[in-house]
Formats: structure tokens, C-alpha cells, sequence
């Protein structure tokens, strides 16, 4: 469906590398710019599909994908440099694939999120936000080492979010073959 809302969200996909290029050659107002674009094209998408009534399970796939391609590239980069562990792009990845098939979005279910997945999809935004408007305003409030070792710590809450759902998935599969052997 070609809507505004998921037109706003895959203009992420297109924001991702360029993203990462201004990240890596240090051009960080331009990156920051890109990167409050990608955030109110994240906040909107939403918005605008609740109030013009085109919710869909695509469209939350779609914004979704977007984001977590948006913060890998946005993470990788960042990891070139040191800022953050390079493992947590890669976890993101792997959080995200996880997500998608464990709703069976390719089916055309809604994506379920969790309590702690949610909180994580949020703050890869703002771990990877931080260093960048940190070098735009010169303001350095965190030290780059403690930038790395807060990444160190959203790698644990992806990985044990990434349990959490692995240990529904199993309960839940354990639930039906239960119901069909009796």
C-alpha cells in the first residue's frame, strides 16, 4: 500500500547509508540533521496512519524494518570509530529478524512487541543519536569510553530481551503440542 505514513517510513531506508557515510567522515551536523529527519519521519509515520485510519500490519513491518536498518547503519558506523561495540549492530540485526518472525509478520500478522524490546528500539536511537549531537554542539557531557560501555549494557538488555522471546516462543510451543496430544 502506498500511503504517506509508509512512505515516511521507508524514507528511512533511504536515510541509513548516507547516515552512516556523514558518521564515518565526521561531518556531524549534516549526520544530525538526518538524524532528527529520521526521527520525526518516526514519530509521524504513526501519527499519520492512526489519524487517516491506515494502520496495517504492513505499515508497522515496514516502520519497523526501517528503524532497525536506520540505527544499524547509524550503529555500525558509530562502531568504525570505537564509540559503541560493533556486536550491537549486529544484535540489533538479529533482535530485529527474531521480532519479525516470532510474530509471523511475513504472514501478515502485527508485529508483538515486548515491554523490554520496545525500550531497547527506542534507546538505539538515543545511544546512536548522543555521540552525534555530542561532536555537533562540542558539548561533551559523556566521555566516548562511557558512551561504549552504556552500548556494552543495551547489548546484555538485547540479548536477554532476545531470551525473553525465545523463552515465550518455546512455552507457547510447548502449550500446543501439549493441547494436541491430549
Amino acid at each position: 500500500m502506498i500511503t504517506l505514513p509508509n512512505l515516511l517510513s521507508c524514507s528511512r531506508f533511504l536515510l541509513g547509508p548516507p547516515m552512516a557515510l556523514l558518521v564515518i567522515t565526521d561531518r556531524w551536523l549534516p549526520a544530525a540533521i538526518i538524524l532528527w529527519i529520521a526521527i520525526a519521519t518516526d514519530v509521524m509515520d504513526g501519527y499519520i496512519a492512526r489519524v487517516r485510519n491506515q494502520t496495517s500490519a504492513l505499515g508497522g513491518l515496514l516502520d519497523h524494518s526501517a528503524d532497525a536498518f536506520f540505527v544499524t547503519c547509524l550503529l555500525t558506523a558509530l562502531a568504525s570509530g570505537g564509540y559503541v561495540t560493533l556486536l550491537l549492530p549486529i544484535l540489533v540485526v538479529a533482535a530485529f529478524l527474531q521480532y519479525m518472525l516470532d510474530s509471523d509478520a511475513l504472514a501478515g500478522h502485527p508485529l508483538r512487541a515486548s515491554h523490554l524490546g520496545r525500550y531497547n528500539g527506542i534507546f538505539y536511537f538515543v545511544l546512536g543519536g548522543y555521540p552525534v549531537m555530542q561532536h555537533t554542539f562540542g558539548l561533551f557531557l559523556l566521555e566516548d569510553n562511557y558512551i561504549y560501555w552504556i552500548s556494552c549494557g543495551l547489548l546484555i538488555s538485547t540479548l536477554i530481551s532476545m531470551a525473553d522471546r525465545l523463552a515465550g516462543l518455546l512455552q507457547n510451543l510447548k502449550r500446543k503440542n501439549k493441547g494436541t496430544s491430549d
